[in-house]
């Protein structure tokens, strides 16, 4: 599977999504702000928040963001809609190395996968790549029928914030 998404049709840089094998899949994006930005961003719980949730899921919303952004942290993320019960997400950060990469577990049931995030350096951008590895093929197609499917409008959304906060964004 090869996707380009630009949910706003007007970015210059596209969120490419692949799958490689049978387990694992694979999602990059060029930002136009410095590695230590696009860093903050997923380890900065104020600014996670702004841009996590896909804006197209109506009525959702990240009630709480606890995150403990450190080889060893825990994270917990809990989502709500309007009138319905909430859902967690949550597990531990196996690896951190600031500006360079995220390692994560996702513990809410068997079938969670692991998460790496990197942000690479390339000439004042970060080029993000954003992998998961499933334990099984059947938790990879679940993935890819739920949440994996808003990776791009996310990323989107983080482009869009980094766009917006103008210097801040350039270190």
């Amino acid at each position: 599977m090869n996707q380009q998404a630009d949910t706003a049709g007007m970015a210059r840089h596209q969120t490419e999504v692949e799958r490689v094998g049978d387990r694992e899949l694979v999602v990059t994006r060029l930002f136009d702000a410095p590695p230590s930005t696009v860093y903050r961003a997923w380890s900065e719980p104020a600014l996670f928040q702004r841009w996590w949730v896909p804006k197209s899921v109506p009525g959702v919303t990240l009630v709480s963001c606890d995150m403990d952004v450190r080889t060893g942290g825990k994270y917990r993320l809990e989502f709500g809609a309007a009138g319905s019960d909430s859902m967690a997400f949550y597990g531990k950060y196996l690896e951190v190395v600031p500006n360079e990469r995220i390692i994560w577990t996702n513990d809410e049931g068997e079938e969670g996968a692991v998460t790496t995030v990197t942000f690479e350096e390339r000439q004042g951008q970060t080029l993000l790549t954003f992998r998961e590895v499933y334990p099984t093929p059947e938790a990879l197609e679940e993935a890819l029928a739920g949440s994996a499917a808003g990776l791009p409008e996310q990323l989107q959304q983080l482009g869009d914030m980094l766009a917006g906060m103008g210097d801040d964004a350039r270190g």
